[in-house]
C-alpha cells in the first residue's frame, strides 16, 4: 500500500526495469515459437552449481530423443538458442531415418573439463526424470558414457551406456562416409572416393573414424583441429596433411567435410570454400537458412547436416530397441539412399538440399500424425 506515495523520480527506474525484463521474457517466449517446442524446461540446483536446459522439440514419433550437451556458453540466451536448434534438428534428424523417435535436446552450462562430474550429472539426470519419459538423454559434445552412468543413476531415461551401444562416433562416421559417397554418386555420377581430396575439420571420434574410412578407400586427406594432439594422429595414422583451424577453408579438394561445432558455413567461410561438396558430421552447419541457398547459389552441393549425421541416432536407438551393432551400422548406411532421396526432391520442387531434406522429414511427420496422438 505505500507504492503509490512514492514520487515519481524514485518510481521511474522500477519501470524501467519492470519493462524491461518483461521485454526479456517476450524475447524468450518468441525463440520458443519460432519451431514450435512443445516443451522446455530450465532447472538450477544450487549445491552443484548445475544450470541446465532441456528442449523437446516434437513427439509425433515418439518420446524425443537428444544428447546433453556441455558447454560455456556466452550467456544463457546463446545457451537456450543451441537447445531449441538441436533438438528441432534431432525431430528431423529420426524423422528422415525413419526411427520411430521424436526430438529432443539438453544442455548444460559450465565447464566441461570440471573433473567432480557426479553431482551435475546426477542433477541433471533428476532433470530428465521429471519429463516421464518424454526425453531420453545421450552422450553429446562435452559428455561422455561415463556421465551417462550417472544419469542413470537418477533415471531410465538414458541411452548410450557403458557395455551397450556406448560410443556412437563410429555408426555416426559410417552414415557420413555413406552420404559423402552418395553426395559423389550425385555429383560427379560415381560414388568412388578414391583419389578424392576431402578436407576434414575436426579430428575428434567422428572425425578420426571418417578418416579411417576414407583413407582405406584411397582418398587424399586434409586435416585440422583446435586441438593438435588430434590432427597429429589423423597425420600420423592416415597420411594427412595438417593445416591451421583458419586455413581449412580455403584448402583446394573435392569435399569439406565439417565435423566439429556448427555455424561453420557463414558469410565469411562460403566466400574461401573451393569445393565441390561440403559433406560432414557436425551438427547446425549452416549458420542461417540463407547459407543454404548461398552455397546452392555457388554451385555447392550440400548433404544437409541432420541426414548425413543421423547415424548416433541410428546407434543410440539400436540400444533402444535391442537391435545388434550389426543392424545398426547397416540402417546407417541407408542414409546414402536417404541423401539421394534429398537431391531428388530437391531438383523436382526447384529448391536447395536443405529444404528439400525438410520437406522429407515433414512427409513422414504429418503422415504418422495422422495415426497417432503426440507421446505422453
Amino acid at each position: 500500500m505505500k507504492a503509490p506515495a512514492k514520487s515519481s523520480a524514485s518510481s521511474s527506474p522500477a519501470r524501467s526495469v519492470h519493462t524491461t525484463k518483461k521485454e526479456e521474457a517476450s524475447a524468450l517466449f518468441a525463440l520458443l515459437e519460432e519451431h514450435a517446442h512443445e516443451q522446455v524446461s530450465l532447472v538450477y540446483e544450487p549445491s552443484s552449481g548445475y544450470r541446465g536446459i532441456i528442449a523437446i522439440h516434437d513427439t509425433t514419433l515418439g518420446p524425443a530423443l537428444g544428447g546433453t550437451r556441455f558447454w560455456n556458453y556466452a550467456s544463457d540466451r546463446e545457451a537456450l538458442i543451441d537447445a531449441l536448434r538441436l533438438a528441432r534438428g534431432m525431430t528431423y534428424k529420426a524423422a528422415v531415418a525413419g526411427l520411430n523417435l521424436g526430438g529432443g535436446k539438453s544442455v548444460i552450462i559450465g565447464d566441461n573439463k570440471v573433473r567432480n562430474r557426479e553431482p551435475i550429472f546426477r542433477a541433471h539426470g533428476r532433470h530428465v526424470e521429471s519429463l516421464h519419459g518424454r526425453y531420453i538423454t545421450a552422450a553429446d559434445v562435452g559428455t561422455s558414457t561415463h556421465d551417462m552412468e550417472f544419469i542413470k543413476a537418477e533415471t531410465d531415461h538414458v541411452t548410450g551406456l557403458i557395455g551397450k551401444s556406448g560410443d556412437p562416433s563410429p555408426v555416426t562416421a559410417f552414415g557420413v562416409y555413406r552420404g559423402m559417397k552418395a553426395c559423389a554418386k550425385h555429383r560427379y555420377g560415381d560414388d568412388e572416393l578414391r583419389g578424392k581430396v576431402v578436407a576434414i575439420q575436426g579430428c575428434g571420434h567422428v572425425g578420426y573414424y571418417l578418416a579411417e574410412l576414407l583413407y582405406k578407400e584411397g582418398a587424399e586427406l586434409i586435416a585440422t583441429d583446435i586441438d593438435a594432439a588430434k590432427v597429429k594422429k589423423v597425420v600420423d595414422d592416415f597420411e594427412a596433411k595438417a593445416v591451421a583451424p583458419e586455413e581449412i577453408y580455403g584448402v583446394q579438394a573435392n569435399v569439406f567435410a565439417p565435423c566439429a561445432l556448427g555455424g561453420i558455413i557463414n558469410d565469411q567461410t562460403i566466400l574461401q570454400l573451393k569445393v565441390e561438396i561440403v559433406a560432414g558430421g557436425a551438427n547446425n552447419q549452416l549458420a542461417e537458412e540463407r547459407h543454404g541457398e548461398m552455397l546452392e547459389a555457388k554451385g555447392v552441393t550440400y548433404a544437409p547436416d541432420y541426414v548425413i549425421n543421423g547415424g548416433g541416432l541410428i546407434n543410440v536407438n539400436a540400444e533402444l530397441n535391442g537391435w545388434t551393432m550389426e543392424r545398426a551400422r547397416s540402417k546407417a548406411g541407408e542414409i546414402y539412399d536417404t541423401i539421394l532421396t534429398v537431391f531428388e526432391i530437391a531438383a523436382e520442387e526447384r529448391m536447395p538440399s536443405y529444404k528439400a531434406a525438410d520437406r522429407l522429414a515433414e512427409r513422414r511427420i504429418a503422415a504418422i500424425a495422422k495415426v497417432r496422438q503426440n507421446f505422453v
